[in-house]
């Protein structure tokens, strides 16, 4: 018969091993919670200084196209707003918004370009209220905010984030953050290809009651459109400098900035011309101050340098 302590090495060995599977449990446990706290965190989302993603973007997008080509344009029936959206999400989706090159919007572009009527694109700087009224009231002028493009994406905004779901409703970065964000880059393509597709008599509304000057070179309109107006299918440019309301008249058809421009265009062998307080645009101005002293009056000057 053995002797009695001869069991202790084989229990010492039984509760070692309890002790160890005990301990790999505990761990396998503590690593799981751990990975799913990770997982639920996520990557930490860029921070930016502007307003996130526009809400339910998909939706607008696609019932702004819908009613575009239903309502503003039939003509254009068999435009793919689906396609138009998904192109969209891709040029931006996942991606670092401050890395967001022309590339990633060409198929956006060639998916939603339409043709521009001769002598009916009204380029603006600095009147963005007062040229969306007037294009409301009289249809025989479009803006790059009255095109497929422009009107899906007016006063909206949208970025991507490397991390899930790859769009930042949060912030998106402001154009003072970096250059290359998906909204600088878009208008900036959109507007290149608005300027491209113009031709005849192009119009150009400017405000002549700011003081720095009615026509600024770091514009969309000075920087990008001028140089892409092309002076074979464009015969003219006509300005119209509009002045505020019983407001100051900073600049006038003679002033620096517009001889600036002038000369931009006359380099270009474009023809010009400038007109102070359209009237057309003036009269739709007055509906707001019908008594001023500016609206009894309603004169129009015309210059031609």
């Amino acid at each position: 018969m053995p002797p009695r302590h001869s069991k202790w090495p084989r229990t010492i060995l039984l509760a070692g091993i309890a002790l160890l599977l005990v301990s790999l449990v505990v761990a396998a446990v503590l690593a799981s919670v751990l990975t799913r706290g990770k997982q639920e965190m996520g990557p930490r989302r860029l921070k930016w200084k502007d307003k996130g993603t526009t809400r339910n973007l998909r939706e607008v997008i696609l019932g702004r196209c819908y009613s575009y080509v239903a309502a503003r344009q039939p003509a254009l029936g068999d435009k793919d707003c689906l396609k138009i959206w998904e192109s969209l999400k891709q040029a931006f989706i996942y991606k670092n918004p401050c890395n967001i090159t022309p590339e990633d919007y060409q198929p956006l572009m060639e998916l939603a370009s339409h043709p521009i009527p001769c002598n009916k694109s009204l380029f603006w700087s600095k009147t963005n209220d007062l040229v969306h009224r007037y294009t409301k009231s009289n249809h025989n002028f479009l803006t790059l905010e009255d095109t497929l493009l422009g009107y899906m994406a007016d006063r909206v905004s949208w970025c991507g984030d490397p991390s899930a779901p790859g769009i930042n409703y949060e912030s998106c970065p402001k154009r003072t953050e970096c250059e290359s964000n998906p909204i600088s880059v878009f208008w900036k393509m959109a507007s290149k290809m608005f300027a491209e597709a113009a031709c005849g008599v192009v119009q150009v509304m400017l405000n002549g009651s700011i003081e720095a000057g009615a026509f600024r070179s770091s514009s969309i309109f000075g920087s990008i459109e001028i140089s892409n107006l092309n002076p074979d299918k464009v015969s003219a440019v006509q300005i119209w400098l509009m002045h505020d309301i019983g407001g100051p008249q900073s600049e006038s058809c003679s002033g620096h900035s517009i001889k600036r421009l002038k000369g931009i265009l006359e380099e270009r062998n474009f023809k010009f011309n400038c007109e102070e307080n359209h009237r057309p645009v003036q009269l739709l101005q007055c509906v707001n101050n019908p008594d001023h002293a500016d609206c009894r009056l309603c004169s129009s000057k015309m210059e031609t340098p």
